[in-house]
């Protein structure tokens, strides 16, 4: 075991840690338990970067970890060679506490180690950033946001020159690089002030948003719609406000109201519980902003806005949709406005998680468009349609977590993007007197009743790890083989990357863009199927529940039948 006490004295005895820091962490003098949660461990570096709670230790977001990641960052790029580090990279932040201050230590340190730097002159969403790699032609960029976590976090998120996050074989070596750095003192870092006049950190901002807004409105398929649609949106104190409000004004929306509470930034996000667009409290301001103006929709956005959750007044109710009947509604209008307008490629390709529902699929193949699945993560989807790129069309990604993107110039998910052209399928379907409950309803009359059901189970501490290391082993040897009436046919090992039938005999692989992960899903014979896995960033085991059938209720049942089975066998385990 790491001996945390030393690190702690280390911090404390450290030239290179200012007097405020020392200060945080002489009032913690004689806490064992407070210094062995700041420094047993180091905030670990991976695909998704650093996310932490903000406060000095080796195992928080604080200036020091940041700036010890920014040179392992460096180091990498650098290695790349010396047009990498001309090309330089782009760093975007947001509302939370610190971001500014992490983006600037950022900067300081790439400009210290001769790396162009390209800094955002205010917060921005993250598909900005994305969209900002691509557009500037940069080697990396890094957003500081740790989405729609508490307000005592932040996080760090690299992405690399195509404009999506870095995968395992750029973490893997930045990582290595981190690793190497014991000291402070040697983390190279440039005044801000000298960076600036010497031309190493550029200020941008202006003439990205409105090539970014460009490429946004060129999205925009229909403009036989119902512009008077009545919108309620709220950025939920994140940067969203500006750029969603932008939009809509260019794409002509002029009855909506951004909930005016929600609209200033703030990083300690005032009027919600947890700034989680997915957790129906999150729309509470909202809903009696909708109630009071009879809006046809309400979306928010998560912090970061790159995410998007959606309400619907349907019969005099608002009825939220989730992930899978968002992206499937948005298939259906996309590509059929696309086919209608002639510009449905033959190559198309959806790109979906393996863990999101299949009715979207279904939709696209009975538009002649394929659908590819990948693992959780739009680092995942986006590697993806980097992979796939001059063999297919890329038309749309998502995933279950109400993350979608479609367009080639943002190469992550985006809800500034989706916040118009949600708007504008609604408002198209509102000029033919349809809500989108009701094009749901006639998908699912067409396709069959796609239904879900999905949950975390939390596990914490060491006994949790292990509770949920059993779960997923007794589901590997002893799942059941029949539930209810329903037979399963086959499942899904991705840790293994095999596919086994009924009887555990390896009946063919795993796709080869799908990298091994510890996920097992489980078909059932009448197209019905399960999956689990445990969270890789929280003590979590996901499960996924999806069930079809022509009738409702009967869908419904089967998703109660499925759930009673996989709870009695965790119980048990």
């Amino acid at each position: 075991m790491r001996d945390y006490l030393a690190e702690y004295r280390k911090w404390l005895e450290s030239p290179h840690i200012d007097e405020a820091t020392k200060t945080e962490l002489k009032a913690i003098e004689g806490n064992d338990e407070e210094i062995k949660e700041r420094f047993l461990l180091e905030l670990e570096f991976g695909t998704a970067g650093l996310r932490g709670k903000i406060g000095a230790g080796t195992n928080r977001m604080n200036i020091y970890t940041v700036a010890r990641a920014t040179q392992g960052l460096a180091d990498y790029i650098n290695s790349c060679g010396e047009e990498y580090a001309q090309k330089g990279v782009v760093i975007a932040y947001d509302v939370r506490r610190m971001s500014k201050e992490f983006a600037r230590i950022t900067a300081q340190v790439l400009a210290g180690n001769g790396v162009q730097v390209y800094l955002f002159d205010d917060i921005r969403p993250t598909p900005v950033l994305s969209f900002a790699v691509r557009y500037l032609k940069t080697a990396s960029g890094i957003v500081i946001t740790a989405s729609h976590n508490p307000p005592e976090y932040n996080g760090y998120k690299v992405y690399w020159e195509y404009g999506s996050q870095i995968m395992d074989d750029i973490a893997k070596p930045i990582e290595e690089n981190i690793k190497k750095i014991e000291d402070f003192g040697t983390i190279k870092k440039m005044d801000f002030d000298e960076a600036i006049s010497k031309g190493l950190i550029k200020l941008v901002g202006k003439e990205i948003d409105e090539a970014y807004f460009e490429n946004v409105l060129s999205l925009s398929l229909c403009d036989d719609i119902d512009k008077n649609i009545s919108i309620v949106y709220t950025p939920l104190h994140g940067t969203g406000g500006k750029f969603v409000r932008y939009v809509f004004d260019k794409r002509g929306f002029t009855n909506y109201i951004i909930v005016p509470e929600q609209e200033i930034p703030n990083g300690e996000f005032p009027t919600v519980e947890y700034p989680n667009p997915e957790d129906l409290k999150a729309f509470n301001l909202a809903l009696d902003y909708a109630k009071k103006h009879n809006a046809d929709i309400i979306l928010a956005t998560d912090p970061d806005a790159d995410r998007n959750a959606v309400m619907v007044k349907h019969n005099g109710e608002y009825v939220p949709l989730n992930g899978n009947q968002t992206g499937a509604l948005l298939i259906e209008y996309l590509l059929s406005q696309r086919k209608k307008k002639g510009i449905l490629p033959k190559n198309g390709v959806v790109i979906k998680s393996i863990v999101t529902g299949d009715l979207g699929k279904l939709i696209a193949k009975q538009y002649g468009v394929e659908t590819f699945e990948t693992l959780t993560g739009f680092k995942n989807i986006c590697g993806l349609e980097n992979e796939l790129e001059g063999k297919y069309s890329f038309q749309f990604g998502y995933e279950e977590s109400i993350g979608y993107v479609t367009g080639d110039f943002v190469r992550d998910k985006d809800g500034v993007m989706m916040s118009m052209l949600i708007s504008e399928m609604a408002a198209y379907y509102k000029k033919q007197g349809k809500t989108l409950i009701d094009v749901l309803e006639s998908l699912y009359k067409n396709f069959g009743y796609y239904l879900e059901d999905n949950f975390s189970l939390i596990y914490e501490g060491l006994k949790g790890m292990e509770k949920i290391r059993r779960i997923m082993e007794v589901f590997r040897k002893k799942f059941p083989k029949v539930i209810g009436t329903l037979d399963v046919i086959e499942y899904i090992d991705y840790k293994e990357r095999k596919i086994y039938n009924q009887n555990g005999i390896e009946i063919g692989e795993v796709e080869a863009h799908i990298p091994a992960s510890n996920v097992l899903r489980f078909f059932l014979s009448d197209g019905s199927w399960y999956a689990i896995r445990p969270s890789g960033t929280e003590p979590k085991l996901k499960v996924y529940i999806y069930t079809v059938d022509k009738v409702k209720d009967e869908a419904k049942r089967k998703l109660t039948i499925i759930k009673d089975t996989i709870m009695k066998i965790v119980s048990e385990a």
